[in-house]
């Protein structure tokens, strides 16, 4: 079943895969990374002018990344906003997704913690450097198969 925005992006002949609704009644889409800045920029124009939080996660160990972004849209008052969730898949060997902070500003900080916790290369963004982390910090530790360093082994290395 498509919604409401899925149709329009149909009507327009904007490629996507719809994943249906969650338990909040909220449309999922799936959008390819390649296309994602450009798609960005409609939602943006349409009317999603509202970030309301970007996040990512490690579908599966050894699997495709996910770059999850909560679009929200306040036409009709505060009251009754309209929102979407839009995902973007990655390959885990090169995940490289197109940053939208020139088009939602608040992703700052959250595109640069996807980016230190799981590897996601968010290409365009002004300061993608760790922001959690250490710098030195070898790795990301939210990926599934990533394993930790020995706390003690480092200790001892000092």
């Amino acid at each position: 079943m498509q919604g409401r925005l899925s149709v329009w992006l149909v009507k327009h002949g904007i490629i996507h895969r719809s994943l249906g609704f969650d338990y909040q009644g909220i449309e999922t889409l799936q959008i390819k990374p390649e296309d994602w800045h450009s798609i960005a920029i409609i939602l943006y124009v349409y009317g999603y002018n509202y970030l309301r939080s970007q996040c990512a996660y490690d579908v599966v160990p050894g699997g495709q990344l996910a770059s999850v972004y909560h679009l929200t849209r306040i036409e009709y008052g505060v009251d009754q906003p309209e929102e979407v969730r839009i995902k973007v898949f990655a390959p885990r060997s090169n995940p490289r997704i197109p940053s939208v902070f020139w088009v939602w500003k608040s992703v700052d900080f959250q595109e640069r913690e996807s980016y230190d916790m799981l590897g996601v290369s968010y290409d365009n963004h002004p300061r993608l450097k760790r922001i959690l982390m250490p710098e030195s910090w070898i790795g990301w530790p939210l990926r599934k198969d990533y394993i930790a360093p020995n706390f003690y082994e480092i200790q001892d290395a000092r």
